[in-house]
Order: structure tokens, then C-alpha cells, then sequence
């Protein structure tokens, strides 16, 4: 049989097409790191991946519930019944071996090592909405990265105009913004704020994001200050059904993540019993990326199997309470409170009187992740006279336990926590 190969010039132009590969047989030969690397990808478009190799990765080994692996060499008779193939072995005969069985059944074929061998190339791709951008430069990979990451950053950022190729449907998005770094804000998050038509925002949303907003997207302000001026939750339910009736795709964008103490879910109802269509990007929770940004785990190896977020917005022994303190208090792990820079003080003495010791390490950190952060070290028992001294004021994420004194032993005087132990 006449090999296709020996007749294509070297340096003809590819044909870019978008392969449909859910439920097709795609064999990958080969386990090492390009297979896998390769691989997600393929199970991500709904491929029926087999992959053949005498050993893989445990990444790859861990996808067995999502593809076949067959633990032995190569055999021709792979790829029957295969639509795409990959060579992806670092033995220069084994992939040749596999592009030439291919190229007898007319499979495309991609050699790792080899694209001048290969009958098809794999594009750097990137994915922005319902857009999908492939970027192919011959068999130069590292510049078809680079453009491919150019265009991702311009249609992120919203350099690249792509709102016809969003999803702009009516309807509500709940968008979290993580903790206030608008570099934590994820691609979704990004996303749903270029198809907005309008942006219902609280003031702890990542601000600056705000200023890339084009001019015809209106923003609604409905911020609650601590002690001060609030909308209330019921009239932001009202905005939100109300633009959205209107036809308006509209972008619900606060801190943190939706589902924790953000209320997301009284939106959520309010959007359902209007019969308006409503769907969530979840956000970081300011309650575990802001102790982590300013380096103090909430768990530790042999300090804390367990760790607690609460909001912190009422005192304890407050008819609305839903805390039950003695029960926090006679906990061993990390407590975290969310909210709770006013009431800090009883909460301090609801852990003492429950038992937590006074020398209970613990950190108050303000304006979390942004450039005004600055972390207070103070104890259980030293915690209400340190918030007047250092001047508090919200937004603050206060970490109480042990797991403090393991970021900050000097402070403490304490010896580094030895993990094995637990």
C-alpha cells in the first residue's frame, strides 16, 4: 500500500476542523507525561479514550473509571474501530510503528515526537464561554501557546469583544468574586461579567473589575456597610427579578463565594418563584483563601483534623443565635468567624468560658488579600483590648487555633508542630 506520507509536502498547511469525539474511540499509546497531559481533554469531549502502554502515570491510572488501559505493548489491532490516534510513547520505533498502522486504516494520527511524521497536530486551545479558540503554527508549539494565551488574556479582560459568542441569555448569574484580589476571581467569574447587561454589586466584590465594565452595562450599587447604610436583602431579590423580566442578563457579583453566609440562596428562591432562570459561579471563600494568602493553614497534620467557619454577625446568647458556643468551645480544631469584628470580643469570652485556653493563639486578618492587608497576632484572652489597640475595622477574617502558632511559632514562643504526630 502506497504510504499518503511520502507524497505531502512537509510544509503544506494544516486544515483546522473541530473533531465531534463524544462516544468515538480515541486510542493514546503511550502513559508518560505527554499522555497525560493530553488525555484530560479527550475525556473532556466525551471521547471513549483506550489508552496502551506497559505502564502510566498515576494520574492516568487514576482515570481508569473514565478510560480503558490496557498494561502491555502495542499491537496493530488497536486501532480498529478508532477514529483518532496518538502516539505518544518516547520510543521513536513504537510511534512510527503506530502512525504507519494508522495511516493503512486512514486514522489521523499524532506523533509527540514527530510532528513532521504526524498526520494531525494538536492546537493550543483555550476555552472563553461557548468559544473555543485553537491556535495552530505549524510545528512551532510553544508559539501556538503564546498567541493562545494573547487571545484568552484579551477576551478575558475584555480587550477582545466576544459577547456573541457568550452566553446572553436573560436570566440571573450569581457570580462569586473570591476574596477581593481580582487575580483570585476565576475565568467563569470573568466570563459572566463580559455577557452582563447589568451588575448588581456589593462592596466586596473585587472592585477594580468593576472599571472594566463597558459604558452600556449598568451597575447597581447595593452595598451593605457594616452598622451603616444597607439595601436591604428583599429590594436586591427585587432587582434582580426586575431587570431580568426586563430581558436583561443580569450579573449578581459579591465577595467570597455565593453559599457561604453571601446569601445566595434567598436569591436563588427569589429567582425561582418569579420564574426567572438563574445559575451560580461559585466564588474562593474569603474564609479559607484569606488565612491561606496570608500564610495560616486552617488544618495542620497533628494540630487540627477539623476546622469551623462561622458568621459572627450576632453575639453569642443572642435570641437569633444559631451557635451553639459551648460545643465550638470544647472543639480542639480551627474556628474560623466570618463577620465578626464587633462581636469579636464576646465571642473570645464564649470560648473561655467554654474551655478554650487564654493563651489560644489567634489571627485577625484585615482587608484580606488586597493591598491594605495587614494581620493582628493576638490570644483568646488578649483579643478585645488588641482590636482597639491595632484599630480593626471590617472586612476581617479572624482564624482562632493552634494552626496560627504553626505559621507564627516566633510569636508565640511555641516549638514547629512535628505532622507525623497526627
Amino acid at each position: 500500500m502506497t504510504d499518503a506520507r511520502e507524497h505531502a509536502p512537509a510544509d503544506h498547511p494544516s486544515y483546522p476542523v473541530g473533531l465531534r469525539l463524544a462516544g468515538r474511540r480515541v486510542l493514546v499509546v503511550g502513559g508518560g507525561h505527554v499522555a497525560q497531559r493530553r488525555i484530560p481533554a479527550l475525556v473532556g469531549a466525551g471521547a471513549d479514550v483506550v489508552v496502551v502502554s506497559p505502564d502510566v502515570t498515576p494520574a492516568i491510572e487514576g482515570l481508569t473509571g473514565v478510560l480503558t488501559w490496557h498494561a502491555r505493548a502495542f499491537e496493530e489491532a488497536d486501532l480498529d474501530g478508532a477514529w483518532y490516534a496518538l502516539a505518544l510513547t518516547d520510543d521513536a520505533a513504537v510511534n512510527e510503528a503506530v502512525a504507519r498502522a494508522a495511516e493503512e486504516r486512514r486514522i489521523f494520527c499524532v506523533r509527540g515526537d514527530d510532528a513532521a511524521d504526524s498526520t494531525a497536530w494538536t492546537p493550543a486551545v483555550g476555552r472563553h464561554g461557548h468559544l473555543t479558540v485553537a491556535v495552530l503554527a505549524n510545528r512551532e508549539p510553544r508559539l501556538s501557546a503564546g498567541v493562545r494565551d494573547e487571545i484568552m488574556t484579551a477576551l478575558r479582560d475584555g480587550a477582545l469583544n466576544a459577547r456573541a459568542a457568550l452566553d446572553t441569555t436573560a436570566g440571573v448569574v450569581l457570580v462569586g468574586g473570591g476574596p477581593g484580589d481580582p487575580e483570585l476571581v476565576t475565568v467563569a467569574a470573568r466570563h459572566a461579567l463580559a455577557s452582563a447587561d447589568v451588575v448588581v454589586a456589593d462592596r466586596l466584590a473585587p472592585r477594580e473589575l468593576l472599571d472594566e465594565l463597558p459604558a452600556h452595562v449598568e451597575l447597581v450599587d447595593v452595598a451593605k456597610l457594616p452598622r451603616g447604610r444597607h439595601t436591604t436583602q428583599e429590594r436586591i431579590n427585587e432587582v434582580l427579578v426586575e431587570r431580568a423580566l426586563e430581558g436583561k442578563r443580569v450579573v449578581r457579583f459579591k465577595g467570597g463565594d455565593n453559599y457561604v453566609f453571601g446569601r445566595g440562596y434567598e436569591e436563588v428562591l427569589a429567582c425561582q418563584a418569579a420564574g426567572v432562570p438563574v445559575t451560580v459561579v461559585p466564588g474562593l471563600t474569603s474564609s479559607i483563601s484569606v488565612p491561606a494568602r496570608a500564610g495560616i493553614p486552617v488544618t495542620h497534620r497533628g494540630v487540627a483534623h477539623e476546622f469551623t467557619v462561622i458568621s459572627g454577625h450576632v453575639p453569642p446568647g443572642h435570641p437569633t443565635s444559631l451557635v451553639d458556643w459551648s460545643a465550638v468551645a470544647r472543639m480542639r480544631g480551627t474556628v474560623v468567624l466570618l463577620m465578626a469584628v464587633e462581636n469579636a470580643p464576646a465571642i473570645a469570652a464564649a470560648l473561655l468560658d467554654g474551655g478554650r485556653p487564654a493563651d489560644t493563639p489567634v489571627a485577625v486578618i484585615v482587608e484580606g488579600t488586597l493591598p491594605e492587608e495587614r494581620t493582628v497576632l493576638s490570644t483568646l484572652s488578649t483579643l478585645a483590648e488588641d482590636l482597639v489597640a491595632q484599630a480593626v475595622r471590617p472586612p476581617a477574617i479572624i482564624v482562632v487555633g493552634e494552626v496560627v502558632a504553626v505559621a507564627k511559632p516566633g510569636h508565640y514562643g511555641r516549638v514547629a508542630s512535628d505532622p507525623s504526630a497526627g
